[in-house]
This record gives C-alpha cells, structure tokens and sequence, in this order.
C-alpha cells in the first residue's frame, strides 16, 4: 500500500490521538460538528429561499400571461389582432382582456375585486385559468345554459373569494362598479347581477381572494368599455418574456407598448433576494464561530505539540512541512464537517419538501407551504465558501507553529 505524503501522514496521526491525549480529539470532533451544523443550515436557508420564489414565480407565470400589450385608442377587433401577434417570434398564444375594479356583494359580505373581462377560448391558451378551476367549467361563462342566467352573464370567482362572499356556484353575487346610470344628480353606480359559473384556485392568494373574470361582453357593459384594453401573450419561454416585450414596440410600431411579469412583480422578486442574502448571511455566520472554533482547537494542539514539532524540525522538518502539517489538519476537520453537513442539509430539504412538512400563512406569503428546492449550485457555492473559510482559519495556527524555536521548546523537557 503506498505510503501518504509525510505532511497529510502527520496531520492524520494528529487527529487520531491516543487515549492520553483524547481531549485534542474531542476538540476536533466539536470543530468538525460545528462546520456540519453551519454548512447543513446554510444548505436548508438557501433551499427554502429558492424554493418559495420558484415556487411563486411559478405560479404567477401560470396564473398570469407572460407579456402584456397594450395600444393607444385599444384593440377593435381582437381576434385579428392576436393573429398577428402570434406571428412574433417566441409567442404561442394571445388573448384578449378587459380590467377593471368594482365591488362584489353578496347577503353575506362584500369584497373588493379585481373584474378580468376575458375570451375563454383564447384565455385557455394564455394562461392556466382553465385548467385551476375546482368547479365548473371555463366554457360555462360563454355557454350559459338556458334561462338560467341572469341579464348581465356568469362570473368566475377564486375559492378564497368564494369563500369571504359565500358564495358557490349557481349562487348570485351583484357588482358594484364606477361605470353607472347618467341621472340629474350625476352619473349614479348600478349593481349589476352576475352568477357563479364556477370556482378556482390559482394558489395565489393575490388571484384568489381578489379577482374574478367574466366575458369580453359583460366587461364591456361593467365599464362601458369601447374597445378592449389590452393583449396578453404566452411565450415558449417565459424567462426571455422580457426581450420579447422589449422587441414587439419595434416589430409591430410606434403606437405599441408592452410588459412582462417579471418587470411587473420586480419588486416582490428583489424584496425576496434580499431577504435570501440576509438570511444567508446570518447563518453563513455559524460556519464563521466553526472557523473561530478550528482556530482554538489548531493553537490548543500546537501548544500540546511544542515537543513533536521541536523534534521534527531537528530532524530537518522546514517550516514550510510543519505549516503544512498543520494547514491539512484544519482542511481535514473542515471537509469532513463541510461534506458532512451538505449532505445533511440535502437530506433534510429532500424530507421537507416531499412531504411539505413547513405549513405557511397564506396570507403572508402567498403560498400555504415551503417548498425546499436545492440547486447544485448553492450547494457548490456553499461548499467553496465554507473550505474557503477553513482554510483561512489555519492560517495563524500554522504559522506560529512553523515559527517555533526547537531549542526554546526543549529546554524544559
């Protein structure tokens, strides 16, 4: 068997003390467990982070389109429009849309919500509505059965919505708008009537508790809208969504504007990577005490190792053997606990994550629990600062160690 390098052989027989010197040993293990317990931490901090914002991206980028389009003077006739727009590169899908903000009332409560006036058939390729319904169909707002829809139409509402009106499907809600009834006394609002066609959940609670869709028709009576408003696009990827929306003024002309998601939620998205450094930047602090702890342990065992390292540098051992002797142990202890606490930290997030064991306020975060998402490389990146780290700590140690005088070290021996 080959014999290890003399430095690595000597930092191992170091760490693997006799029973005599077993509290050099314990030492080490505790520096070891501190750097596991800090990189391990560290490993769960940035999984959870991660998670929760690809985990809200996610859902907004389903819930919502991709690319908004807006003209001036609206869209007159949309179908054409969506058409062309389908022509850009990068877009799969356009749909129309009409917003706008009323009052929804019920014999139970009232709420303030967000009316989307959209074309089901084309809002099914744009964004994932169809598909978030608990029930009904989407079909349903356009295809009312007979005599069993009030004058104005059918309305979708989100279940936390449905929930704070008390309302379910077949039930009648009345909305309040700006747009009303020209009299003496001035433009008076009108409630008009609306029936649940159906219920869904976006899994936002931004989108369930606030907003509600009906047809391009009904919205148009609602605001006394001419025309529609704007276009929403979905792309084939919705990570390049802004250099398609920063590309369609030019393709299309001057009197074009558009906007994407991430510009429109930039800053829920920058206040989460803020909060994902601090917290990273707390706990990274645990593996920072680890080092400190490394550095205690090294100087503890170049004070036990006076005589030993007198020897060998009467032997012909250099300075540089002896600092490097030294430097390896603090590597050694700092892989084993790096290592160690990575894939403790793997493990734990794997767990958490498979069975959703962190339950949220939705009303906080918007998500009723953590999803723990682990990227190789946060764990890479965690895993160098934290070797990086370790290594600096063995620095001091091992330079007072290569600077010890043989001969003031035996004198009392």
């Amino acid at each position: 068997m080959r014999q290890p390098p003399f430095e690595l052989y000597v930092a191992l027989r170091y760490l693997t003390a006799r029973r005599k010197q077993a509290s050099i040993a314990s030492t080490s293990i505790i520096s070891m467990l501190g750097v596991a317990v800090g990189v391990m931490a560290l490993v769960i901090a940035l999984a959870l982070m991660t998670g929760l914002a690809e985990e809200i991206r996610d859902r907004i980028i389903g819930g919502s389109a991709h690319v908004y389009v807006y003209r001036a003077g609206g869209f007159d006739d949309y179908r054409a429009e969506a058409e062309s727009l389908r022509e850009v590169p990068g877009v799969v899908a356009a749909a129309p849309a009409v917003q706008g903000e009323g009052l929804a009332i019920t014999r139970q409560a009232q709420a303030f919500v967000k009316i989307k006036g959209i074309d089901p058939e084309l809002e099914a390729e744009a964004t994932e509505l169809g598909t978030s319904l608990t029930h009904g169909l989407l079909s349903d707002l356009s295809d009312p059965k007979p005599g069993e829809r009030p004058a104005v139409g059918g309305v979708l509402i989100g279940e936390r919505l449905a929930q704070e009106l008390g309302a379910f499907v077949g039930d009648e809600i009345r909305v309040l708008t700006t747009a009303g009834t020209l009299s003496p006394m001035g433009i008076l609002p009108r409630q008009r009537p609306l029936e649940v066609v159906g219920i869904f959940s976006l899994g936002l609670l931004e989108y369930d508790s606030v907003f509600a869709f009906v047809t391009l028709d009904v919205a148009r009576r609602l605001f006394n809208a001419e025309s529609v408003q704007m276009m929403e696009l979905r792309v084939d990827d919705p990570m390049a969504s802004r250099a398609v929306a920063d590309a369609l003024p030019g393709l299309l002309g001057p009197g074009y504007v558009a906007d994407d998601w991430s510009r429109l939620n930039a800053p829920l998205f920058g206040a989460m990577w803020l909060e994902k450094m601090g917290i990273s930047i707390a706990v990274g602090l645990i593996v920072v005490v680890a080092a400190l702890h490394i550095i205690a342990s090294l100087v503890m065992l170049v004070m036990e190792r006076s005589r030993d390292i007198a020897i060998l540098k009467t032997m012909g051992a250099s300075s540089r053997v002896i600092r490097r002797v030294f430097m390896l142990q603090g590597l050694i202890i700092g892989t084993i606990g790096t290592l160690g606490g990575a894939t403790a930290g793997y493990l734990v997030s794997t767990v958490m994550d498979r069975y959703r064991l962190l339950q949220l306020p939705m009303e906080i975060y918007q998500v009723s629990y953590v999803p723990f998402t682990v990227r190789a490389l946060d764990i890479a990146v965690v895993v160098g600062a934290a070797l990086l780290v370790c290594f600096v700590a063995t620095v001091y140690p091992s330079r007072q160690a290569s600077r010890l005088d043989p001969a003031e070290a035996l004198r009392y021996q």
